[in-house]
């Protein structure tokens, strides 16, 4: 399994943990150092709290946690506070023939056939990104 697969298996609450600990944080010397509440940190990592997807409290995780703006772990981490959240993240929101391909996805998705056109459409927008991250 490569490391992209591996990151995006996994939740929020997880992620958050073993950054953290990779860091050589405990819980607590964590909190202390950027001014968080254990417990509500605690409750984040065992996902009996779900993350807040606002934007710069997410921003201040991910700084305290050294995730590099703009690395496939801050992605990785905004689009697991998302999915945490069951929203659709903001970046894909904004794009509206991204949005527009989301209702066959969908149906993919629930095993329902696609028209020719459609299936055609979601795999140019897909190749289309593929090459935006090459």
């Amino acid at each position: 399994m490569n490391n992209r697969q591996n990151q995006t298996n996994q939740n929020f609450g997880i992620f958050f943990r073993n950054r953290r600990v990779s860091l050589g944080f405990t819980l607590r010397s964590f909190c202390e150092r950027f001014g968080y509440d254990p417990g509500n940190i605690s409750r984040l990592e065992r996902n009996i709290l779900t993350p807040s997807i606002d934007e710069s409290i997410l921003k201040g995780y991910a700084k305290a946690l050294q995730i590099i703006e703009g690395s496939l772990e801050w992605v990785t981490f905004f689009d697991l506070a998302h999915l945490a959240k069951g929203t659709i993240p903001v970046d894909i929101r904004n794009n509206q023939q991204m949005m527009s391909v989301l209702p066959a996805f969908y149906r993919t998705m629930r095993g329902e056939k696609l028209n020719k056109e459609k299936v055609k459409e979601l795999i140019a927008l897909l190749n289309d990104g593929e090459k935006g991250t090459n």
